[in-house]
């Protein structure tokens, strides 16, 4: 009979990763500590290493807001007209 397939969180891929990516133990070490196959734990690695650059976005330098223009409703004209009107 097979054993069952364990299927680990985000959380627990990116802990083993970032061990991984610190350089302190070796990648059996890692394996070892956390029971997982060493091969997996150099695939979280590679993912992670890939997707790094996600985080931080796409472009150099802070990420600006642009503001959006909102589409004027009917409602807004006849409040334009009613100040227009009251001014004169």
């Amino acid at each position: 009979m097979k054993a069952k397939r364990r299927r680990h969180d985000p959380e627990f891929k990116a802990r083993v990763a970032l061990e991984a990516l610190k350089g302190i133990k070796t990648i059996q070490q890692i394996a070892k500590d956390f029971d997982v196959h060493p091969v997996q734990v150099s695939e979280w690695k590679k993912t992670m290493t890939a997707g790094a650059a996600g985080v931080f976005g796409a472009a150099s330098g802070p990420q600006r807001s642009v503001p959006q223009q909102r589409k004027p409703s009917p409602k807004d004209a006849s409040v334009g007209q009613l100040e227009i009107l009251s001014l004169l």
